[in-house]
């Protein structure tokens, strides 16, 4: 099996990481990369992440915390419960939304084929 180096991100803190991961983990991390920093970055643009005046705590699994973790690459429990509550926040309800308008195209539209 072939392997690729990349970077995984471990934390804001601890800053980037060189890890030696099979060609198709690699690849599926990079993804969950890309979606981690689109929703910080989304938050960050609509002000969510402008001040951090808030604190928020609780008890959790910490096999829940673990394999969140391991999904994210996340190292930081503050970043990852940020990107947790930034998700949420800017859900789009897409899911929701197709569901609704199923079957609401008009009968007669042209649609070319």
């Amino acid at each position: 099996m072939a392997k690729t180096a990349v970077h995984v991100r471990r934390g804001l803190a601890a800053g980037k990481r060189t890890k030696t991961l099979p060609k198709a983990a690699a690849k599926m991390q990079m993804r969950r990369l890309a979606r981690i920093d689109a929703v910080l970055q989304r938050a960050e643009e609509s002000g969510l992440r402008a001040e951090k005046n808030g604190r928020i705590a609780g008890r959790v699994s910490a096999d829940l915390i673990k394999q969140a973790k391991a999904r994210t690459g996340l190292t930081s429990d503050t970043e990852l419960v940020e990107f947790a509550l930034a998700n949420v926040a800017l859900e789009d309800n897409f899911a929701e939304t197709f569901r609704k308008t199923r079957g609401t195209v008009d009968p007669t539209l042209k649609l070319g084929f």
